[in-house]
């Protein structure tokens, strides 16, 4: 099932979480939608590629440590493959295959898919006008152009104030105020290669528009191992493949070191996410089991689908420029409102609505 997913998860993050909803939770019933959002909600704790730690959580929940690496791996390897082949043909011939009339039919059928799961999960998530409120200002403060990780952890420090009035009308915080307080290779450049990108996936939180600041300094100014534009030409096959963008990391591995680069890079880039689930699988429950920690959880579970919002939007503005744009999702909408297909056939017949009206004449 995850293998299938990284075959047909066009769109980044929002979409990715989108279509691992319905096919979790409404079609095979695997976790409930509150479950679900919790696990959304980890994923924005920790650094690294949020849907691809979406699925590590799920796979773990479903068939533990065993489905746990399944799942990454399965959702991973099909992105990591494409991009790997469009790397060996930049290389070899200067471009890489047209896939721009794919991308633009398949992104209004993955703004359908998300919008058709994002609101029963804000239905679940916002269950007060206190948390809608959170919800409506986090997209706000998103749109202005505030940092995503303001906005995500001011929005879960901001759901706990009814807990708090609660709390201290019932004499109890004195109690709470004390946690509060508390918390706060023989080759040298493919050693390089492995140690730069196994950094970048340890600390690297937010969008993909920060892996690209990340991998600009690093690959492009200290190491000076590739140009700006191929640069860009990386991250533009990342952005239009399906599966995780962090797949870019492949096509710079490869352009840095040949085939042996490009999976060294693709394991380095990926490896601390296993690793940060694999802590973190235990912390959920915990944080759901006591009160307070279990109102900043739901506020970073609004605060999140808020986020996925606001990119949503920032995708149809960038890409919907077709006037049969909008009859796409219109179409796709009503499909998924009358059929239980698998989501990834709307994607396949996005692709081909692109190409055929790519085609000339």
């Amino acid at each position: 099932m995850f293998l299938r997913l990284g075959v047909v998860a066009f769109g980044g993050p929002a979409a990715h979480t989108a279509m691992m909803r319905d096919e979790l939770v409404r079609r095979r019933a695997w976790v409930d939608d509150e479950r679900f959002l919790d696990l959304v909600g980890a994923t924005q704790l920790v650094p690294g590629p949020n849907s691809t730690e979406l699925a590590i959580h799920l796979g773990h929940d479903r068939s533990g440590w065993r489905g746990l690496v399944a799942a990454g791996v399965c959702f991973i390897l099909p992105a990591a493959l494409i991009v790997g082949v469009l790397a060996w043909a930049y290389v070899e011939h200067g471009d890489t295959p047209v896939v721009g009339d794919v991308f633009a039919g398949v992104v209004p059928v993955v703004l359908a898919i998300i919008a058709w799961s994002v609101v029963p999960l804000l239905r679940t998530a916002a269950t007060s006008w206190w948390l809608a409120l959170v919800g409506v200002a986090a997209l706000a403060a998103y749109l202005l152009g505030v940092n995503e990780l303001v906005v995500l952890f001011g929005g879960a420090l901001v759901a706990v104030v009814p807990y708090l009035v609660g709390r201290a009308r019932s004499g109890g915080a004195a109690a709470l105020l004390l946690p509060l307080v508390l918390a706060p290779s023989g080759d040298g450049r493919l050693g390089e290669l492995f140690l730069t990108m196994l950094k970048i996936g340890s600390v690297l939180y937010g969008s993909g528009y920060v892996l690209i600041s990340f991998l600009e300094g690093d690959f492009v100014e200290r190491l000076g191992w590739l140009s700006h534009q191929q640069l860009v030409d990386a991250v533009a096959v990342g952005q239009v493949t399906p599966g995780p963008v962090f797949t870019t990391a492949t096509f710079v591995g490869y352009l840095v070191g040949g085939f042996w680069g490009a999976v060294l890079a693709t394991v380095a880039i990926f490896l601390p996410s296993f690793v940060f689930v694999g802590l973190l699988t235990r912390l959920v429950g915990w944080l759901r089991s006591r009160g307070w920690t279990s109102a900043m959880l739901t506020g970073l579970n609004v605060t999140a689908l808020a986020l996925i919002v606001g990119v949503s939007v920032d995708l149809g503005r960038d890409n919907l420029d077709s006037w049969w744009a909008p009859v796409v999702i219109v179409v796709t909408l009503v499909m998924l409102w009358r059929t239980g297909l698998n989501s990834g056939w709307y994607v396949l017949a996005g692709a081909a609505v692109g190409i055929l009206a790519g085609l000339p004449g």
